[in-house]
């Protein structure tokens, strides 16, 4: 059995190695074709939200709108060192609550992929493993390693044992129907030589030996994706390459299909991986980072669900039998002798459509597409006809003061304290020569200061300070003012500095801050790969060309910022001051203001333009690092993106010359209605006044049919087929039940162009378009419109027409 992950949105084919079949309680099983279920074969569809990536208040809104996508499984991974930041001290509270995850996806009817790992990668810092768990004498990471071996088995078994406690397993009659030991070991392994396999036969031993009656699973990913980062653009996969995937998946014979993500969800804290790894993990999913359906992905994948269940009974009951139809054609049959019979055509080239001959029938299949016909005649859905409406995000901005737009007024809102350059706590260290900074702090701060007094000769003043760091970022004092910074990217964490600095004649000082943006969470030995200030550290260019090596001196270290010891972020500290000016453009500091939250139930985030980079604070909630100094490159974006074709995480890119992230979510929970402290650390200068509160809204409607489309996949029935053949249709209905269509923006029956937002007239259009339309949809939640010249008239025969649509609801 196969699955397939839609990650970094691309496709990634995996094998599962199914470990164990149950004997008791509620069965799961499986043999060749599929998940046995009760003796039952079952097609099913799965999708990622994984629970510390939003709150348990957004957990059954996130669900329940899974279960109406047409999921039938929700697959989370267990994050390590969320729950046991130190060793044998657990953590399952408020976003952590793994248990009430659980709990609320069995209360929606829907079973659960549990991905113990512990290793999940997932984009998560360290991979999820704790950093104390690197510090265990003679310990290697995912290898035959015996004190690696005890401390992941004393995890899983934490783990597994909760999950009995509460009934949660599938033979305990609980939604577990799947657990998964490891993760993504097959791209490594090599790397591990001989070690690598006895390393997996004990971890399957081991898995199987917990005894949780379900099937134990193990994940091998050929290729791993590409995440978003700082600095990068932001990357998209068309819905229609999306349902081709998924639509080709099973009718090549897959059974159990995951999408990675379904959910993406928010980084909050510093649980982000990479490094660079950027807060936002929206992940471009049918449910966006706020909660709020995609569309029409949500929307097209729904209908491709519905229409590949349509064929479930055909699908787990035989075989698939494949037939060429010409070149890049295939048709794909899966037919008993009971007279079951469902069929997938496929044109898998990326060029121009064809006209197929199936069954002594026609079928038009367009570039880059799979037709689905669950009674092997009749289409129900062709991946690239979308008939689910797009709806356009909007988002209202306000000052966090309201209406305040004196500057004046806005300053006077904000206090602020600095942060010291330099060393200022009192647990400062010494040591000789340069130190490794993951080692040096065990990551309970991204922030580790290098510090050396020296002397330096008046001729000697003028010259060249050279800094290598092995990552993530830097910035150079000298004698207490910034001479330099310099950052590492995604693809080379690495940072090489040559800074022309003037030294004062006597003593100075050299302050190097040195920070993280997040461990590395993937690759062979990845714990072993390191950051910070590892030198050399030189001066250059001082008389007669000259050079000083100062990386083996006796270097001052200071773990973390003096606000972080005094606990700024909680905004309680009575060290802050309010006076006016407002210090702006300024590093090392930290702002706090106050600010009301804004009416209503939409989703809340913070749009940080005007900040340089830092993390940010909601009543002592940290929602995550921000960077939006942190520009795209200015290539690579195209104002549209051909679905047709091999995906790559490069193929469709948006946001190019701006932030990778310009707005961070809040969620509603961590909000009250009046008095939120939001708390800034600033680390390279910007200005907080800037700082604007967006709530994220739902826009117009738009649909675009044609004539062409098959009927929506939810009027589908085989016996309709038996009369006359019915038209296409489109469907519009208001994202909200208490909704209705007030406006009709825009419609056109004929030959329209332009986009939602931008539709115009074509050449062809009909006259009677627009008061039909708004007979037909004004006043109701929702409203049907068949698309044909029966309804319209026929504005320009022999021509393919199209029906568009852009509707307002309140």
């Amino acid at each position: 059995m196969a699955m397939i992950r839609i990650e970094s949105l691309v496709i990634l084919s995996l094998a599962l190695g199914l470990l164990e079949m149950t004997v008791s309680g509620a069965s799961v099983s499986y043999d060749h074709r599929a998940l046995v279920i009760d003796g039952k074969r079952r097609v099913l569809i799965s999708g990622s939200i994984h629970y510390p990536r939003s709150t348990p208040e957004m957990w059954p809104d996130l669900i329940q709108k899974s279960k109406d996508g047409g999921l039938d499984v929700i697959e989370t991974y267990v994050f390590w060192n969320l729950h046991e930041p130190t060793r044998n001290q657990y953590d399952f509270e408020g976003r952590k609550d793994l248990v009430r995850f659980v709990k609320t996806v069995a209360e929606a009817g829907l079973l659960v992929h549990l991905r113990i790992g512990p290793y999940v990668c997932a984009e998560w810092n360290y991979g999820g493993f704790p950093l104390w768990l690197h510090f265990i004498p003679g310990i290697k990471f995912r290898t035959d390693n015996e004190p690696f071996k005890a401390e992941m088995k004393r995890f899983t078994a934490k783990v597994v044992d909760m999950m009995k406690q509460e009934k949660l397993y599938a033979s305990q009659g609980g939604p577990i129907i799947l657990s998964q030991v490891e993760n993504e070991y097959g791209n490594i392994d090599s790397a591990y030589g001989s070690a690598a396999k006895s390393y997996i036969n004990w971890a399957a031993t081991m898995a199987i030996s917990l005894d949780t009656g379900v099937p134990w699973v193990m994940c091998q990913q050929s290729d791993a994706p590409d995440p978003i980062s700082f600095g990068g653009a932001v990357p998209y996969r068309p819905v229609e390459d999306l349902a081709f995937a998924v639509a080709r998946f099973f009718q090549l014979g897959g059974t159990f299909q995951n999408y990675y993500m379904y959910h993406g969800g928010t980084n909050f804290g510093r649980t982000t991986g990479g490094p660079f790894i950027t807060t936002s993990y929206d992940y471009d999913a049918p449910i966006d980072e706020y909660g709020l359906p995609r569309q029409p992905k949500w929307g097209h994948l729904k209908d491709v669900h519905k229409a590949i269940k349509l064929c479930e009974a055909a699908l787990v009951a035989t075989d698939p039998a494949v037939t060429s139809l010409g070149p890049n054609l295939e048709a794909t049959v899966y037919k008993t002798g009971s007279g079951l019979c469902a069929a997938f055509l496929a044109n898998f080239g990326a060029q121009s459509e064809a006209t197929v001959n199936f069954n002594g029938n026609s079928y038009i299949l367009p570039a880059w597409s799979v037709s689905i016909l669950p009674d092997c005649k009749n289409v129900a859905l062709n991946t690239a006809k979308i008939n689910a409406a797009v709806v356009s995000p909007t988002f209202r901005r306000q000052y966090l003061k309201g209406n305040i737009v004196s500057p004046e007024a806005i300053q006077s809102d904000w206090s602020w304290v600095n942060e010291p350059v330099g060393i200022s706590k009192n647990n400062a260290f010494t040591k000789v020569g340069l130190l490794e900074q993951i080692n040096t702090t065990a990551d309970v701060s991204d922030y580790l200061w290098y510090s050396l007094s020296i002397g330096i000769q008046e001729d000697e003043s003028q010259t060249v300070l050279h800094v290598e760091s092995l990552g993530h970022a830097l910035h150079a004092f000298i004698n207490g003012k910034l001479a330099g910074s310099g950052r590492g990217n995604s693809g080379n964490a690495k940072v090489a500095l040559d800074i022309p600095i003037t030294l004062t004649s006597g003593k100075s000082t050299i302050d190097l801050l040195s920070l993280t943006v997040g461990l590395q969470n993937y690759g062979a030995f990845f714990d072993t790969w390191g950051a910070g200030i590892t030198g050399p550290v030189k001066l250059k260019g001082l008389k007669n060309g000259t050079t000083i090596d100062l990386s083996s001196q006796q270097w001052t270290y200071q773990i973390g910022l003096k606000g972080e010891e005094l606990r700024l972020s909680s905004g309680s500290s009575s060290r802050w001051v309010s006076q006016s000016p407002l210090p702006t453009k300024q590093t090392l500091i930290w702002y706090k203001t106050n600010f009301n939250a804004p009416a209503g139930n939409n989703p809340v985030a913070l749009d940080l333009t005007g900040m340089g980079k830092g993390e940010a604070w909601v009543n002592g909630q940290s929602i995550g690092r921000y960077w939006p100094t942190y520009i795209s490159s200015n290539s690579g974006c195209t104002d549209s993106c051909d679905y047709r074709g091999s995906f790559s995480a490069n193929k469709c890119l948006k946001n190019c010359g701006k932030p990778s992230q310009q707005l961070y979510h809040v969620p509603r929970s961590w909000l009250k209605s009046t008095m939120n402290t939001l708390v800034l650390f600033e680390e390279i200068g910007g200005d907080p006044t800037q700082i604007t509160i967006v709530t994220r809204q739902v826009g117009n409607l738009c649909s675009w049919v044609s004539e062409s489309h098959p009927l929506p996949v939810d009027m589908w029935s085989s016996d309709q087929y038996r009369g006359n053949k019915p038209g296409p249709v489109l469907s519009m209905k208001c994202p909200s039940p208490n909704q209705v269509i007030t406006y009709i923006k825009f419609a056109s029956f004929g030959t329209p162009r332009g986009t939602c937002g931008s539709y115009s007239h074509g050449k062809c259009s009909s006259t009677k378009a627009l008061s039909i339309v708004r007979k037909a949809c004004i006043g109701l939640k929702s409203c049907n419109i068949g698309v044909s010249v029966d309804t319209f008239g026929d504005p320009c025969s022999g021509v393919t027409k199209s029906l568009v649509v852009e509707a307002s609801c309140t």
